[in-house]
């Protein structure tokens, strides 16, 4: 008998890919189509418009059919897994109004709904004014509302990228929990909309009836239309399931299942979490987002904008790699490792701290990059080694919150994104964490974290944990350096744990005298 097979759909920031995974995790066939993450208008806009991620994910899709035709009759189900907290806005006929608002996007409002004053007191007391003003300034469908009330007047339905693009293979408007990241009004613990009674309803300018229906992880979302196999090539029929967003599958298919286990995302966005059947904020009053398994959450520690560092590196600084990979036909940032080659553990003191892109708690909005150190000795291999280990540093501080959050300690790091293909990278973080570092088998770790739901909602596992015990396994082991990890030990402790402290005062300066960051 033919062995089934899975089909994970990832429509990322940078790509969109179609993989094939076994009942074991085998990664079988794979397409990535690379895309143009937004257009921009003007400075701190991100935009696309929404069919232009059904087109990619189409010529992904077909192209996998074209390369292995002999595969798709074997699909039994098919799961989609995309970015988070991009949003759509959507007519009565549930067609696009507006490009979609890429997660990317800077833009703020402060024309605000005021809260009533029962809300409003309580949250002064304590002290989670700036909190909220943060969220509702930031939140999409307020300065929408704000600034394009024609649009927002035409707005029946605000769905995030994921809730589109299911409502595009499957015709019926749903959107799985685990994809609810971003300004909306969601329970996180409960994983469903707010109560009629939350705050977040006055907060926002969003109504319930404008926001989709909610599928759990592993459960159906609907089949797939005609209409989407004549784009795609997916045959008519099939299942689609609900597996949540490419963060939360990525933990999955790395296999961070219990909290003793750290994941570390070295992605555009790079992230710690920790995966728990219980729900533990990482930060109080940030919330524990819900997990690529039903009754799950991921307690999660980001450093905005991380390995785009290394994007902005290449492009500032790294034009002879970048000239040397298209004669071999390879990726700049696989010849990166030569640059750490050429750089010591500790970057000969030059130590980086990765706010390029300031957060709403931790560090606060009035934060900015920073890089000390400097001296004559200092080259290029020094400053992207800075960088490397200035985003570790970030993490690691990440780690130890959780710990302390989840009252846990985590004995073993999971590694996955772009930065986890690089052994350097990889022995960079095994040193300065001071803990075995391991990637997961295959690398297409959101792929598999998609494919895990599939098989659960096709019957091949009976719940999640079977799945993942069965799916997901350690790769390569990297074991810490004494002596490295004893320098990273005291740089960390004696320096960068001091940085943010006292440099915040700077921060608030320059944003007072430059308005810079707003």
């Amino acid at each position: 008998m033919t062995s089934p097979l899975l089909l994970a759909l990832d429509q990322g920031t940078q790509s969109a890919r179609a993989m094939l995974f076994d009942a074991r995790g085998e990664l079988v066939a794979r397409v990535q189509q690379p895309i143009e993450a937004y257009f921009s208008d003007q400075p701190g806009q991100a935009e696309q418009h929404a069919d232009y991620f059904c087109q990619q994910l189409s010529a992904a899709c077909q192209t996998l059919w074209a390369q292995q035709p002999t595969l798709r009759e074997r699909v039994v189900a098919v799961a989609l897994t995309t970015q988070r907290a991009s949003v759509v806005c959507l007519d009565q006929q549930r067609r696009p109004l507006r490009p979609a608002v890429i997660w990317l996007d800077q833009r703020r409002g402060d024309d605000v709904p005021r809260l009533p004053w029962y809300w409003r007191w309580p949250v002064a007391l304590i002290g989670q004014g700036e909190t909220l003003r943060q969220f509702q300034t930031k939140a999409e469908c307020n300065w929408l509302a704000a600034r394009e009330p024609r649009i927002w007047a035409r707005t029946r339905y605000f769905v995030l990228l994921s809730g589109y693009l299911s409502h595009w293979l499957c015709g019926e408007l749903r959107d799985c929990s685990a994809s609810q990241v971003g300004y909306l009004p969601f329970d996180f613990k409960h994983q469903r909309w707010a109560g009629r009674t939350d705050m977040k309803w006055k907060a926002l300018r969003v109504r319930r009836e404008q926001l989709p229906e909610l599928v759990a992880p592993g459960q159906p979302m609907g089949r797939i239309t005609e209409a989407a196999q004549r784009d795609t090539g997916i045959p008519a029929g099939l299942p689609l399931i609900a597996c949540g967003a490419d963060k939360a599958c990525e933990v999955l298919g790395s296999g961070a299942f219990t909290p003793d286990v750290g994941h570390l995302s070295y992605g555009t966005t790079a992230t710690f979490n920790t995966g728990n059947h219980r729900y533990v904020e990482p930060i109080p009053w940030v919330p524990a987002y819900g997990a690529a398994a039903p009754g799950r959450f991921n307690s999660e520690v980001i450093v905005q904008r991380g390995y785009w560092m290394v994007n902005w590196f290449k492009r500032e600084f790294a034009a002879e790699e970048v000239r040397e990979a298209q004669r071999l036909g390879v990726t700049p940032e696989q010849l990166f490792d030569a640059l750490l080659q050429d750089s010591p553990p500790g970057a000969m003191g030059l130590t980086l701290q990765p706010f390029w892109n300031p957060g709403v708690r931790i560090p606060g909005p009035e934060a900015k990059g920073a890089i000390v150190g400097f001296g004559d000795v200092h080259t290029r291999a020094h400053l992207y080694r800075a960088i490397i280990e200035g985003i570790g540093y970030a993490l690691r501080e990440g780690k130890e919150r959780l710990e302390k959050r989840n009252r846990q300690a985590i004995t073993t790091l999971m590694v996955s994104g772009g930065g986890s293909q690089s052994d350097r990278i990889m022995q960079i973080t095994a040193d300065l964490f001071g803990l075995p570092a391991m990637r997961p088998h295959t690398f297409e770790t959101s792929g598999l974290g998609a494919a895990i739901n599939a098989a659960v909602g096709a019957g091949l596992y009976p719940d999640h944990a079977s799945a993942v015990a069965a799916m997901t396994r350690p790769g390569q082991r990297f074991e810490p350096d004494q002596a490295n990890s004893e320098l990273y030990q005291r740089l960390y402790r004696r320096v960068y744990r001091r940085l943010y402290r006292r440099l915040s005062p700077l921060y608030r300066a320059i944003r007072d005298i430059t308005g810079y960051p707003a």
